[in-house]
């Protein structure tokens, strides 16, 4: 596969911690403030999301290529095994990673790939609908987004508290949606993906929201079932989104994960 430079930032000291991105960058900005006092965070934009172009002309952007991508970006800048997290899709991208064995340990939260047919399509439909909202308003999202019904009515099956983001925060979420190059594709190599079972040679922890309205809860019933040798973990009152949600009770659970 040919190589693309991945658009990433460093903040903090510490034994390093990888955070994978797509749509969720504003999510993570309140968990890494409290991260970098303890850890050196390496948040990184998955190909064609954030400001990391797409992959080549001809590759798929299934969640095995976008992980094996971000292996080998590991060694172009100087990571050897590190922790990871990833919300969503990047929580698949995290397990995909975990099953290699090319991370030190894995932190999934609310990851794609424990659906069924109908479950995909809902949840892929759903964010296309969405995303058809952010591009058809432009540059006119301040209008949706400083309100806190706009805001409720823009997040309400990614965060449980959407009238509690910042209007900054989810104009930045919003604009990201729209103009996120490597939606589309991704979207459609992901409604055929399903997290195969596999027996982690690391620590893996799969994390999910109790008022997760994207990937319902009861798929967790499912990795816990496909990963045995994984710690499951509930977050009480989060949406899909946690990271917005309960910023600090993420914060402690990584850590926790990325110290095992």
């Amino acid at each position: 596969m040919p190589d693309i430079q991945l658009a990433s930032s460093r903040r903090g000291t510490g034994p390093p911690l990888v955070v994978i991105r797509q749509l969720d960058r504003e999510g993570w900005a309140p968990v890494i403030e409290l991260l970098i006092r303890e850890r050196e965070v390496v948040a990184v934009d998955l190909p064609g999301f954030g400001d990391s172009p797409p992959l080549p002309g001809g590759i798929a952007p299934t969640v095995q290529a976008l992980a094996t991508e971000v292996a080998t970006w590991f060694s172009a800048v100087g990571l050897t095994r590190p922790p990871v997290v990833g919300n969503s899709l990047g929580g698949a991208v995290a397990l995909e990673l975990a099953r290699t064995g090319v991370v030190g340990s894995a932190v999934a939260l609310s990851p794609i790939g424990l659906w069924t047919r109908p479950e995909a399509a809902y949840a892929l439909g759903s964010l296309r609908i969405a995303r058809t909202m952010a591009e058809s308003l432009g540059s006119r999202t301040a209008r949706v987004t400083s309100s806190p019904l706009g805001r409720t009515l823009t997040f309400w099956q990614l965060v449980a508290a959407p009238r509690r983001m910042t209007p900054e925060a989810a104009d930045t979420a919003l604009r990201d949606l729209a103009r996120a190059p490597g939606f589309k594709a991704t979207r459609r190599a992901a409604r055929t993906y399903r997290l195969t079972g596999f027996t982690p040679g690391v620590p893996v922890t799969v994390a999910w929201g109790t008022r997760d309205l994207l990937t319902p809860q009861h798929q967790a019933r499912r990795a816990a079932r496909l990963l045995p040798g994984a710690r499951h973990v509930q977050l009480p009152g989060c949406g899909h989104s946690p990271m917005s949600d309960d910023p600090g009770r993420i914060a402690d659970l990584l850590l926790s994960a990325s110290s095992d």
